[in-house]
């Protein structure tokens, strides 16, 4: 399904998107990002000149623009992107937060760091690979984190002499592979970044595409945020209370307070709400009635998806950080046991048992393993989808799912439905690291049990979604 490309542009105003690459090693995701920004004349002039002289000493003829992005010592010495870089870029379109993520294997976890807050996730292929087992991995973590939209991008096609059956095979591979992953709009696009053919400005060696530029494809793609439309989730971060302190200068211009004023502060994660309204306390299920939402530039009557404010309510009720403000239409149930797909990132592997950390929003509570029921195996081999595979632990970069027992409820959403309320992440209670990233429910990923899996030679179906090349290329 072609991701729709009739997104206004708002006069004076400029909307953000957040976008991430993926791909294999040696695919070109830093030289893509590199001509992003340079193109865009998104690049300091010093930061320029120390790449062009970086590059001369190299013996090169250019500016090798993956510089731009491959900030530690061994990624330029080794040529590969080791962490995830971080690059921000304007256009008079938009504004874009990039993640440009590392290809390696072992460093799939940084892969899913970087695209757990993306809107967009944009995954390179090399024109002469073609599809390969690091594609099929990024895709699944696009499809169990539920990136609203995948752009391929089939790089180098100046080295296949900018074939067209090439990108037509690729693309239709790439189409099979995102429907039996469940991934639902996808848009496919040739390009050398390299020569920055298809990147900012469109080529005329590829005469047989008829398609967005990579950078015409960001600047038009829908970005409304689907957390606006489901029902209100609002984790407490704070507990607002008078000091009676003298106002910073930044805050002189703020309303004044008395002393009985009391507010809870967050971010909005899904949904909306107006004053007036009437809302859950979660774990413990008081109820109250919305009386003021408040911001640094004034009140407000009504709040949205993605705005911080602090809510009043019209009772003083046990409320803190870690809490959670619903809906009352369609909260989620408190649990003390939660099944979820959980990406491993830590060196050391998971086993049945083993006592962590669970961190929901701002909440937190001891927990145990109590199963592993199966690893997804990537390997498609003859079939169709991917397969769940039985396993007693999980080591790096392994996705599976887990059965987990918790200490203190915790009111965690479907991540299906809930993508901010419904993720997770697993602690180390020794030593505070990060060892895993959880999606609470159902897995979003189509995959098949071994015994449900199709028999070797059976043919998948043709995709039928519009990102068939055969079907035209809008």
């Amino acid at each position: 399904m072609t991701a729709p490309l009739t997104k206004p542009i708002a006069p004076g105003g400029r909307t953000l998107l957040r976008l991430a690459t993926a791909g294999s090693v040696d695919d070109g995701k830093s030289t893509l990002v590199g001509r992003l920004l340079y193109d865009t004349n998104s690049v300091l002039s010093d930061t320029l000149d120390h790449v062009e002289k970086v590059s001369k000493r190299r013996g090169l003829e250019r500016a090798d623009l993956a510089l731009l992005t491959d900030g530690l010592r061994a990624e330029r010495e080794q040529g590969i992107t080791i962490d995830v870089a971080y690059r921000y870029f304007t256009t008079p379109a938009r504004k874009f937060i990039l993640a440009d993520c590392p290809g390696h294997v072992q460093y799939t976890r940084n892969t899913v760091t970087g695209s757990s807050t993306a809107d967009v996730i944009i995954v390179l292929v090399d024109a002469r690979a073609g599809v390969v087992e690091q594609t099929r991995r990024h895709l699944a973590v696009a499809s169990l984190l539920r990136v609203p939209h995948v752009l391929l991008v089939v790089n180098k096609i100046d080295l296949v002499g900018y074939d067209e059956a090439i990108f037509n095979k690729i693309a239709t591979d790439f189409a099979v592979l995102a429907r039996a992953l469940g991934v639902g709009e996808t848009h496919c696009i040739p390009v050398s970044a390299l020569e920055g053919d298809n990147v900012v400005t469109r080529s005329t060696k590829t005469p047989w595409y008829d398609g967005p530029t990579v950078l015409g494809f960001l600047e038009a793609v829908d970005d409304t945020p689907t957390a606006v439309g489901a029902e209100f989730r609002f984790p407490v971060q704070q507990v607002i209370r008078p000091q009676h302190a003298p106002r910073a200068p930044w805050a002189a211009s703020t309303p004044a307070v008395d002393g009985d004023y009391r507010g809870y502060a967050g971010k909005i994660e899904a949904g909306r709400i107006r004053t007036g309204e009437e809302v859950v306390v979660l774990p413990r299920g008081s109820h109250a009635t919305v009386v003021g939402i408040d911001t640094p530039d004034g009140p407000l009557v009504e709040a949205a998806a993605g705005q911080s404010v602090i809510i009043r309510l019209d009772a003083d009720i046990d409320l803190s950080r870690g809490d959670l403000v619903a809906a009352t239409d369609a909260p989620p149930a408190p649990a003390r046991e939660v099944t979820g797909t959980v990406c491993w990132l830590a060196e050391r592997p998971l086993t049945v048992g083993a006592r962590l950390l669970v961190q929901h929003g701002t909440a937190i509570s001891k927990a145990i393993v109590a199963g592993i029921d199966g690893a997804l195996d990537l390997d498609l081999g003859d079939g169709t989808r991917p397969t769940w595979v039985s396993a007693d632990r999980l080591g790096l970069n392994d996705i599976g799912r887990l059965r987990l027992k918790l200490a203190s409820p915790l009111p965690i959403d479907n991540y299906r439905e809930h993508r901010s309320t419904g993720a997770f992440i697993l602690v180390d209670e020794a030593d505070g690291w990060t060892l895993g990233a959880g999606m609470a429910g159902p897995s979003s990923l189509a995959a098949a049990r071994v015994d449900d899996r199709p028999n070797p030679g059976t043919a998948p179906a043709a995709p039928t979604s519009s990102s068939d090349p055969e079907r035209g290329r809008s």
